[in-house]
């Protein structure tokens, strides 16, 4: 699994194939570690919020649920989270994730309509952000989560660059 932004000659921003891989495969990117701290952490502050405002205060205590259940949930987290990784071909964005349902989405660049950045509080706070791909048919819309802020702005321009260019095309 590669790592990094790949920006370098020859990496998925060059083309979609790195100098080490053969003709035609694709050059994975992973997405880091950080959204993951982050939802679990949001997950215990948002349950214990909720219930303290709703429940009382004595209830709050039980947003340490999930907590006290993170020990034996973090590697099937963590391993989830390991499978989200996207690829930049020649032609297409490639989006892969899922452990036991393994999903692929192959998202051609001449059929994105809308790329933008999000970045919801929680991510904000850990300094992240995620990729929003839109097209003309709803349920090819792609997410990368995620992201470093700089990696997703020079993804959405990468993309956008792509996309404007295949599209001119038509």
């Amino acid at each position: 699994m590669e790592t990094g932004s790949g920006t370098a000659a020859g990496g998925p921003a060059a083309g979609g194939r790195g100098s080490e891989s053969p003709p035609g495969d694709p050059v994975w990117t992973a997405l880091p570690p950080g959204l993951l701290v982050a939802w679990s952490v949001g997950l215990a502050l948002v349950a214990g919020v909720t219930l303290g405002v709703l429940a009382g205060p004595g209830w709050a205590l039980f947003a340490l649920v999930p907590l006290s259940v993170l020990p034996w949930g973090w590697p099937l987290l963590g391993r989830n989270w390991r499978s989200w990784r996207y690829a930049e071909r020649a032609d297409d964005l490639l989006i892969s994730r899922g452990v036991l349902w393994h999903e692929q989405t192959v998202v051609p660049y001449g059929r994105m309509q809308l790329v933008e950045v999000t970045s919801g509080p929680l991510e904000r706070r850990f300094g992240l952000a995620g990729v929003q791909l839109h097209t003309a048919a709803a349920a090819t819309d792609a997410r990368i989560p995620g992201l470093d802020p700089a990696e997703a702005e020079r993804l959405r321009d990468r993309l956008t660059e792509l996309g404007e260019a295949r599209s001119a095309g038509l």
